[in-house]
């Protein structure tokens, strides 16, 4: 650290020059914000596809099958998924999306019935569940569905030649569930081509989470023999097959978030080196003065630190911003990657800019520090 009284003269040599400070502090926080939007489709991937010790929900599909247009099953497998052993519960589900390819803007129909709803984990940020019960084209549509599509309680939504009514906003922590509109099976089942009978999947919820692999397994062994043959597997582990391609995306995108901390580095150490040169007779008249070569060194590594966090905070504020507002997601095969600049990602960071403030002005400051008074006043 640095005597309180050298703050004031470590933002002088910071703003000596504006126009090269200002180019810095955009070109940093031009970089992290492309680290940030890079660590947040990361973060969304992570949340959305890594399992947990504690899973305990299996997605039944029909075998071979991709998008929720292909995938029909027998509503009536239901029971004998119901009587393998470790199934807690079975929930057959319909899903209609209005696009089976990755986009940014995917409306997903899910048709559930009534008990699988009023089971669900999730919080009702407007309407009710009554009203959902009370109505057959009623929907209950994700936060984030309704702030893209601008919907309140009461609106109408269409897509995918289907139209409903808004009957709740629900908020959620599966991502699975923001970005979706929960409607009445059998209304889903005649409106998307009258397929009353058929569902796309079923979401099984087993007693054990040590018995997830030994159910799946038992599933489709029920089922290997029928006209419509299943798929099981963990629902995180279904998400992921899923979105293999936005997965692939995202770690070719992670090399844009390393190149954007090289930009970083590169763009302070080059501000504070040229500062520094621009300083080298302050320097000899700090050292003629019996200023110790410690302090100078620490003044160049506070002022690099400074451009560096100061870059960062613009940067990570902006990625915040446009995060919150923009409401972001990657939906394919209806399924959904939250794109979300969260607390740890901006920690993360602010962090590292931190660590390249201090790296890239170490050696400026070393330098600055060893300059004999001799040399310092000959450079000038």
């Amino acid at each position: 650290m640095i005597p309180a009284r050298m703050i004031p003269l470590v933002l002088k040599y910071i703003v000596r020059h504006r126009a090269r400070t200002l180019l810095t502090l955009c070109g940093v926080a031009t970089a992290m914000f492309l680290f940030c939007a890079v660590q947040a489709m990361r973060s969304g991937v992570a949340t959305a596809t890594q399992e947990t010790a504690s899973e305990t929900n299996l997605v039944v599909y029909r075998e071979n099958r991709f998008c929720p247009f292909t995938s029909q099953l027998p509503e009536d497998y239901t029971r004998t998924i119901a009587a393998i052993p470790g199934v807690k519960s079975v929930a057959p589900m319909r899903i209609v999306v209005s696009n089976c390819r990755a986009s940014l803007d995917v409306v997903t129909f899910r048709g559930v019935q009534e008990a699988a709803l009023q089971d669900s984990d999730f919080e009702l940020l407007g309407g009710s569940l009554a009203d959902w019960t009370r109505r057959n084209d009623a929907a209950i549509v994700g936060e984030r569905l309704a702030q893209r599509r601008g919907l309140t309680v009461g609106d109408r939504l269409s897509a995918a030649g289907i139209t409903v009514s808004i009957a709740g906003i629900l908020t959620s922590d599966n991502p699975q569930d923001q970005n979706v509109a929960y409607v009445h099976l059998d209304f889903i089942q005649r409106a998307a081509g009258n397929k009353q009978g058929i569902v796309t999947q079923f979401n099984v919820e087993v007693t054990d989470p040590n018995q997830l692999d030994a159910v799946a397994s038992a599933i489709d062994t029920a089922f290997e023999d029928s006209q419509a043959p299943t798929w099981t597997s963990s629902e995180k582990a279904f998400v992921a097959r899923a979105v293999t391609d936005i997965v692939r995306l995202v770690e070719f995108a992670g090399w844009l978030g390393i190149g954007s901390l090289v930009a970083i580095f590169a763009l302070v150490a080059n501000a504070i080196s040229l500062s520094v040169q621009d300083r080298v007779k302050d320097h000899a008249v700090m050292q003629t003065l019996g200023y110790p070569e410690s302090l100078i060194t620490r003044l160049v590594v506070i002022e690099s630190l400074g451009l560096s966090l100061l870059g960062g905070i613009l940067g990570v504020a902006v990625a915040s911003i446009i995060s919150r507002f923009g409401q972001f997601t990657f939906s394919v095969e209806g399924l959904s990657v939250i794109i979300h600049a969260d607390a740890l990602t901006i920690a993360l960071g602010l962090g590292i800019c931190a660590v390249i403030g201090v790296g890239a002005g170490l050696l400026p400051a070393i330098r600055a520090a060893r300059l004999s008074t001799a040399e310092a006043f000959r450079a000038v």
